[in-house]
This record gives C-alpha cells, sequence and structure tokens, in this order.
C-alpha cells in the first residue's frame, strides 16, 4: 500500500524548491537542496562541516572548508595572552574563502540563518575538545549596546544560544554549565578592531572596554569565551582580563576562524 504521507512530504518539498530556490549564502546562486538534514536529530560523529552546512552554500562554495584541531596557548603567544587556549574552527584566509564569506555573510549581511548550523559546529568542537567539568560558563564576547542596537543582535550570542536544545537532541549532558550573556559587559564604543591593522592599534582601542556587572556569578568558574573570529587576540585577551580580575579561574576561547599565524 502506498505511503500518502511519504509522498504528501515528497510533493510538498518539490513544490516549496520550486517556490522557494535555496539560495547559496556565499555566492547567492540557487541551487537544489540536499536532503533535508535536521540538525537536532543526528549523531554528534556526523556533524562535519560538509553535511552541517550543505543546506546553506552551494556545491561550488562548500568544499572551501580546512578543519583545525590544534588549540593556540596563551602563555605561549608573543606577548603572552591571559587566556589559557584558543580554538577555532578553521582559518579566516584566502584559501577558504568560502568559509570566511559565509561568517562576513553572516555577520554583516544579517543572513542570520547560519547561526544554527554555525552554532552546531561550534557545538561539537566543543564537545570535542573539552572534558566535561572543564568548565562552567559558556558567555559570548558582547557589544556595545549601540552597536547592538544598529546590528540588531549578538553575533556571538546567537552562536550558543541554542546549545542547551542541541546537547538534549544529541544526548549530550550540558547541565552542569550556564550561558550566560549579560556578566561580561561593553562598557566602551570602541573603533572595529577589523578596521585597525597593527596589533598595538587594537590593543589600545579596545582597552578598558569591558566591565563585569556582577563579579560573584563568575569566582572561581571555569570560562569558555565564544567569538565570530579571533584575529590579534586583543579582544580576547581584554576579556580575559577582565574575568580573571573578578575572580575567574582561567577563561579559555572558542571562535568560528582565526586570522592570525602563532
Amino acid at each position: 500500500m502506498p505511503d500518502f504521507k511519504e509522498m504528501g512530504t515528497r510533493v510538498a518539498r518539490v513544490l516549496k524548491e520550486a517556490i522557494f530556490p535555496t539560495k547559496c549564502s556565499v555566492c547567492d546562486a540557487f541551487f537544489p537542496p540536499p536532503q533535508q538534514v535536521d540538525l537536532y536529530e543526528n549523531n554528534l560523529h556526523d556533524m562535519t562541516f560538509q553535511k552541517v552546512m550543505a543546506p546553506f552554500l552551494c556545491p561550488n562554495c562548500l568544499p572551501g572548508f580546512s578543519p583545525l584541531e590544534t588549540p593556540i596557548y596563551g602563555k605561549e603567544l608573543i606577548p603572552p595572552r591571559r587566556f589559557r587556549l584558543a580554538l577555532a574552527l578553521g582559518e579566516y584566509e584566502k584559501e577558504q574563502e568560502s568559509f570566511a564569506a559565509a561568517i562576513r555573510s553572516f555577520k554583516y549581511n544579517e543572513d542570520i540563518r547560519l547561526a544554527r548550523p554555525f552554532g552546531m559546529l561550534l557545538f561539537c568542537a566543543f564537545i570535542r575538545h573539552w572534558d566535561k567539568g572543564d568548565i562552567d560558563i559558556v558567555m559570548p564576547v558582547p557589544l556595545h549596546i549601540r552597536r547592538l542596537r544598529k546590528r540588531g543582535f549578538n553575533q556571538a550570542y546567537v552562536l550558543i544560544r541554542k546549545w542547551p536544545r542541541m546537547a538534549k537532541s544529541l544526548n549530550t549532558d550540558l547541565s552542569h554549565i550556564q550561558i550566560k550573556r549579560n556578566v561580561l559587559v561593553r562598557t566602551k564604543n570602541t573603533i572595529q578592531q577589523a578596521t585597525l591593522k597593527s596589533q598595538a592599534e587594537r590593543m589600545e582601542n579596545i582597552k578598558d572596554a569591558f566591565s563585569i556587572k556582577k563579579s560573584s556569578e563568575i569566582k572561581g568558574k571555569r570560562i569558555l569565551l565564544v567569538d565570530d573570529v579571533y584575529t590579534t587576540g586583543a579582544t580576547s585577551d581584554e576579556c580575559a582580563k577582565v574575568l580573571l580580575n573578578n575572580g575567574a579561574e582561567y577563561v579559555d576561547i572558542l571562535s568560528l576562524a582565526k586570522t592570525v599565524k602563532n
């Protein structure tokens, strides 16, 4: 007997693709999407970049990614940074232009639909590289209120806000971790770091730009700070300084991409 429910689902999908074709987040080309991928109903080990990003990038743009697996350690950098370690998913370089372009589309073109796949990739990296008990609090690098109002969202926060749901769907225990977005705040409306070329300029620009609302919430806590792109580490280091000065045990960094080579 025919499965009318499945047939109906297929017909609905064909009609949807005909009326609302999928558009690549990088090159804007329309392309036939792969079989629907439910990011919340998959095995953790199946969450590769190609599988997660396939519904959002066309076949020409999808291959432009090579994962990174090795973190950099703050104390080994010149000058040393105050965070313990920093891990990025990939390089923000010309060799991976599709990956960098997707990040720019998410951050500057308000392609907010990329928050879900990028968030899933960050979550999977977190589970693979940090043991249970390594982290107590996950928080985003904050935006100044003026920039937040202009952009409409904090790109770092939307990457982590669905982590509890992802953990539940992937049968991963995240109950020991809190996601906090209003503890570390940006009090100085700085020039965008991306417009500054030298490390010295970036460090001076970001100096004393952050503060803590309530230090008791982070005292003795191990913190994971999430951002979109790690460049010179100036922003991450300044955040780590404030968190450590207010009692955090250590600060780790997780980002989508990094540009600096150390």
